[in-house]
């Protein structure tokens, strides 16, 4: 039972530590500056698919639900730590303080919680609504950065390669709305990912028998 439960508890910190990573940049100004729309949309669907299967995860193993908000104030706190590393080595902190994952994985709670812990309702109505709801709040780390275009250049990237040099950065083209395509396709994939975040718990159970 121990090595069990220590097997979860591992995989809850790796895919923890790794939604993290994966998040970091989500509000780096260069991308931002450079790559404004296509940038927001990646980020946005890869924030989604990291905290879906994590928090999924999290959420069926133990069986409550809340811990996926509890999953989501992880990876809060991992950011707050790497972005206040990234702060003390001179680059700027207004980037990511925002803990938008809550929300998110909020509703994939109350989704556990009204369907009375039915996996294929989590699956199905969590992920769409996890999904959808983060590129919104997402844009909320975009709207806290006071003018992005002087970020950029006041803290230049020593390690940008040559070929992503900033040059007349397209900063504010949101046309085509990146929330709605960041919110379509994060709907989509999110109940692939809530998935294999229940899938995840079986297999380990299935390892560890």
């Amino acid at each position: 039972v121990w090595f069990r439960r220590c097997t979860h508890y591992l995989f809850i910190v790796v895919v923890a530590v790794n939604s993290t990573l994966l998040t970091i940049n989500a509000g780096d100004y260069i991308f931002y500056t450079d790559w404004a729309w296509t940038s927001f949309v990646v980020f946005s669907i890869s924030q989604t698919l990291m905290l879906v299967v994590g928090a999924t995860y999290y959420l069926t193993f133990t069986g409550v639900p809340g811990t996926a908000t509890y999953y989501a104030l992880i990876m809060t706190v991992y950011t707050w730590i790497a972005k206040g590393a990234w702060f003390a080595l001179g680059y700027p902190y207004d980037f990511i303080v925002t803990p938008v994952w809550l929300p998110s994985a909020m509703l994939l709670d109350l989704a556990y919680w009204a369907t009375k812990k039915n996996k294929h309702s989590l699956i199905l109505f969590g992920g769409v609504l996890c999904g959808m709801s983060l590129p919104l709040f997402n844009m909320v780390n975009l709207i806290t950065v006071a003018d992005p275009l002087e970020i950029a250049f006041k803290y230049p990237r020593p390690t940008l390669p040559p070929y992503m040099t900033p040059i007349e950065p397209q900063v504010g083209k949101f046309y085509n709305s990146p929330v709605a395509l960041g919110a379509g396709a994060g709907a989509v994939l999110a109940c692939t990912f809530a998935a294999l975040g229940c899938k995840l718990n079986t297999w380990t159970y299935r390892w560890m028998a």
